[in-house]
C-alpha cells in the first residue's frame, strides 16, 4: 500500500561539505586506532571542520573578495606585495605545503587595494592544489580583474609529502613562477621584480 506520509528532505547550502566525520571514524579504525577512546572521540568532527576551512576556497567568490576595490591613479611603476604567507593541501597525498608568494604588477590606469592580493592568494591556496597551478591561478586572476601591463608571481614552498614521507628531505624547497604580459616580454622587468623580492631589507 502506498504511503501518504510526507517526505522531508534536508536542504543544505550549495557546496557545503557534510558527512565526512563518519568516514574519518572508519579511517581511524582501519589504522588500528579506537575511535571511541577519549582522545579521538571528537576527532572526526574536528577533522571535518578543518577540511571545510582548508578547502573553503572552492566556495569563495573572487569578485566578492575584490568588491570593487579599484583606484584610478596615474602610476606606471611596479607594485609589489611580497612574503604573502599561505598554507595549502597537496592534492596527491592531502598533506600540507606552505610558504610565501610574491606578487607584482605594472598598472595601466588603476591599482587594486593591497589587502586584496593576499585574499586572492588564500582563495586559491584553500583548495586541493599543486604549487604550479596555484602560482598560475593567482597570476591569471590578477591579470583578468585588473588588466595591468603585466603580472609576476613567484611562489616558494615546502611540501610535507617530501618532508614526512617519500624522499624525506626536510630542507628542500620548491620555487615556481608565472610571468604574464610585460613580465614575460621584458627581461629588465623580470630582473627588477626578482631584485625587489630577493631584497629582504629590515622587514618593513
Amino acid at each position: 500500500m502506498k504511503s501518504n506520509k510526507a517526505v522531508v528532505k534536508e536542504l543544505r547550502p550549495k557546496g557545503e561539505v557534510r558527512g565526512i566525520a563518519p568516514h574519518i571514524r572508519e579511517v581511524l579504525a582501519e589504522l588500528g586506532e579506537d575511535p571511541g577512546r577519549d582522545g579521538l572521540l571528537r576527532t572526526p568532527e574536528r577533522v571535518e571542520k578543518a577540511l571545510q576551512f582548508l578547502t573553503s576556497g572552492y566556495r569563495t567568490d573572487i569578485h566578492q573578495i575584490i568588491n570593487g576595490a579599484f583606484y584610478e591613479v596615474k602610476y606606471d611603476e611596479m607594485v609589489v606585495v611580497k612574503d604573502i604567507e599561505f598554507f595549502s593541501l597537496c592534492e596527491h597525498h592531502l598533506l600540507p605545503f606552505f610558504g610565501k608568494i610574491h606578487v607584482a604588477y605594472l598598472p595601466k590606469t588603476r591599482v587594486i587595494g593591497l589587502s586584496k592580493l593576499p585574499r586572492i592568494v588564500d582563495a586559491y591556496a584553500r583548495r586541493l592544489q599543486i604549487q604550479e597551478r596555484l602560482t598560475q591561478q593567482v597570476a591569471q586572476t590578477i591579470q583578468e580583474v585588473l588588466d595591468p601591463v603585466g603580472v609576476g608571481v613567484i611562489c616558494e614552498a615546502r611540501h610535507f609529502c617530501m618532508m614526512m614521507r617519500g624522499v624525506e628531505k626536510q630542507h628542500s624547497a620548491a620555487t615556481t613562477s608565472a610571468m604574464l604580459g610585460a613580465f614575460r616580454r621584458r627581461k629588465e622587468t623580470r630582473d627588477e621584480f626578482l631584485a625587489l623580492v630577493s631584497h629582504r631589507g629590515n622587514g618593513y
